[in-house]
């Protein structure tokens, strides 16, 4: 038999697409089937009794149709739920609108309280990328019990928010207020405090994400209308569509609350200046940010670039004698004033 190329090319690129099919993240054949198998009636109703809390906390109503519509479940499986958890009266009808009765929605600020500190322990203690946070700790909410969600807390310090500036519920049910505006709504001139990014949908987190906007950083706005939203924060200039702004929540700072004016970021440093840190970005959390401090990026310590890479990326920078390669997203979130 002769080998034709063309035809194992074909043969190649037809596999290859049917491995897309079945393996792709999230939406594959495999993971479809294997979700639907490993699925069972407490992760079910677990979710929908997320998906009502969320959509009560931001005032919009739910009903079966956007239930389908949100969850990875087949459409039978979760009417079969409602049924059963109206029936044991975690939800009610008022209407064709769901609503969480009183033991749904404690039921289910347990569920927000696991799913948040678990968010809480990816940032604080392993190196797992912020844009895997979120899809982790929906598997681990569903496995905790009360009590290892309770010695979880404690571990972490008994945590109020967790890394995207979302109130942990207490034990008790109690949550914190986060007390802000819409980044979309903050006039011009204004100056605020990055307290929340909100991390769903999907798409527009990871787009924040790529722009490096970090929790806790200082921002200036300068433009704001229909078409686009333009700040300053760190010496970098951000501009985001007003759909993607109203995803970031800030606290309006007072004159007398307005930190350093000058505080820009390590990544911003060129050859040949020199300055101070002024500290390390709340972005920067756990394991990472003792090891900057280990190395001598403490406030006060006079730094300088020492060498750059060929590709610029990573610099080495000048601490204390000392020269220290970092990323360019390490030495974003370090903070300095420029002599």
């Amino acid at each position: 038999m002769n080998y034709n190329p063309v035809f194992a090319l074909l043969i190649f690129f037809a596999v290859s697409f049917l491995g897309y099919l079945l393996f792709r993240p999230r939406n594959g054949w495999f993971w479809l089937i294997k979700n639907n198998l490993k699925s069972n009636e407490k992760t079910v109703i677990e979710d929908i009794l997320k998906q009502l809390y969320h959509g009560e906390n931001s005032g919009n109503e739910v009903n079966i149709n956007s239930l389908t519509s949100a969850l990875k479940f087949n459409n039978s499986i979760i009417v079969d739920v409602i049924k059963k958890m109206s029936i044991n009266e975690l939800i009610q009808f008022e209407g064709d609108v769901l609503k969480l009765t009183n033991s749904g929605r404690d039921y289910a600020l347990r569920i927000v309280r696991v799913h948040r500190l678990w968010e809480k322990y990816l940032a604080e203690k392993t190196g797992y990328a912020k844009a895997e946070w979120h899809d982790m700790a929906e598997l681990k909410e569903h496995e905790l019990s009360p009590e290892e969600t309770n010695v979880l807390a404690t571990q972490l310090g008994n945590p109020i928010y967790d890394p995207h500036g979302d109130p942990i519920p207490t034990k008790s049910g109690k949550v914190a207020d986060v007390n802000g505006e819409f980044l979309s709504s903050l006039a011009v001139n204004a100056v605020g405090k990055i307290i929340h990014i909100e991390d769903e949908p999907d798409v527009i987190y990871k787009q924040i994400i790529a722009e490096n906007i970090h929790i806790g950083s200082q921002i200036r706005m300068v433009e704001n209308n229909n078409q686009r939203i333009v700040f300053y924060a760190e010496g970098e200039e951000f501009i985001l569509a007003p759909i993607v702004a109203a995803n970031i929540t800030v606290a309006v700072l007072e004159k007398d609350e307005i930190v350093e004016e000058n505080m820009v970021r390590l990544s911003s440093l060129k050859e040949n200046e020199t300055a101070r840190i002024l500290g390390i970005s709340k972005e920067s959390r756990g394991d990472n940010r003792r090891r900057l401090l280990d190395l001598g990026f403490v406030k006060g310590t006079k730094i300088s670039i020492d060498l750059i890479s060929p590709m610029k990326n990573p610099i080495a920078y000048l601490v204390k004698g000392t020269s220290i390669a970092l990323r360019k997203d390490q030495a974003s979130k370090i903070l300095i004033k420029k002599d």
